[in-house]
């Protein structure tokens, strides 16, 4: 298996750190640190449901798991700006 490979694998619900940087992916630098934390938790879930590779369902999301991937979301942020 190659290294790109990596990105076509199927993610879930325990992924956060993979969700979080196919939302920066996504997003880029149009959402900073402040911004990140005030998006709307309905918003957020829509998001990770368009994600390609994702295989969660809405039933099993958590307020935990929303939380964890917006501080690894702007980990990710950090990273990159």
């Amino acid at each position: 298996m190659s290294f790109e490979d990596f990105d076509d694998l199927p993610i879930g619900w325990a992924d956060h750190e993979d969700i979080a940087m196919k939302l920066y992916d996504r997003f880029g630098s149009e959402f900073n640190e402040g911004k990140i934390y005030r998006i709307r938790f309905t918003d957020l879930l829509e998001w990770i449901l368009e994600i390609e590779s994702f295989e969660g369902k809405r039933e099993d999301c958590t307020e935990g798991h929303l939380e964890l991937i917006q501080a690894k979301w702007v980990y990710e942020w950090r990273d990159n700006n």
